[in-house]
Order: structure tokens, then C-alpha cells, then sequence
């Protein structure tokens, strides 16, 4: 099996609802994606996919919906807040837990064709998360 890695890297804010941590506060995350695409086969220039494909497809939805901007559960009550100042904002129907931001992430790459294979979302440099094939 041949993989290919990216990094991409996007800032967000969050937090989480029904949580008695530190995390039901807003709060934000320097985030580092490791998206790992995976084939059987090269294509006729050698590669799994040309490393600016990747870029072309999925950092920029990246960029678009999740960089600079509140990851929230579509009912969280500080929504009609952020929307009436603009914030912009990108909605879950559950909590935008690491675990849950790396399967979106790995989904949108699957709807863009791409052979993902898994979807690491490090929160901070110790904590991370992988969505993907088992």
C-alpha cells in the first residue's frame, strides 16, 4: 500500500455543551490536520495524488469552513450572539469535539474524490484525534 501525508494547519474556536470541563467554555485551538491518503496503485506519474491536489481540495475547503471560525452544535444558545455580530461559524448536528472535526474533514476528502485513509486532528501539541479506516 503506498500513503501520501499532509499537514494543514487552521485556527478555530469551540467548545463543548453538556461538558463540565474546561472545555463547555469558548475557547480556541492552533489545529493541525494530518490527512493520510492511501492506494494500491501509483498513478502514471508515480503518486498516490499530487501533493497540491490535496491542497487544492481539502485545504481550501479547510480554509473556507473551519479556519477562523467558531465550531459549534447547531444548538448551541450563543449562536443568534455570533450571528448578529457576524461571527462566522460552521455548525455540527453533535458536539465539534476533536473526534467529530477529524471525521468531517475525512468525509469532505471523500466527497472530493480523494483516497483518504484517515484524519488526525490535533487539538494541542499532546492531544489528538483520528477518524478513518480501521
Amino acid at each position: 500500500m503506498y500513503r501520501v501525508t499532509r499537514h494543514i494547519t487552521f485556527c478555530y474556536g469551540h467548545r463543548l455543551l453538556n461538558y463540565s470541563g474546561k472545555c463547555r467554555h469558548l475557547h480556541g485551538h492552533n489545529g493541525r490536520v494530518e490527512i493520510v491518503l492511501a492506494s494500491r496503485t501509483l498513478d502514471a506519474r508515480g503518486m498516490v495524488t499530487d501533493f497540491h491536489v490535496i491542497k487544492e481540495k481539502i485545504q481550501t475547503w479547510i480554509d473556507k469552513n473551519f479556519d477562523h471560525r467558531f465550531l459549534l452544535r447547531g444548538d448551541d444558545p450563543i449562536l443568534p450572539t455570533l450571528r448578529r455580530f457576524k461571527e462566522p461559524v460552521y455548525l455540527f448536528k453533535e458536539n465539534p469535539t476533536a473526534e467529530v472535526i477529524a471525521r468531517e474533514i475525512y468525509l469532505q476528502a471523500q466527497k472530493k474524490g480523494l483516497p483518504v485513509e484517515r484524519v488526525t486532528l490535533w487539538e494541542t501539541d499532546k492531544s489528538s484525534a483520528t477518524y478513518g479506516e480501521a
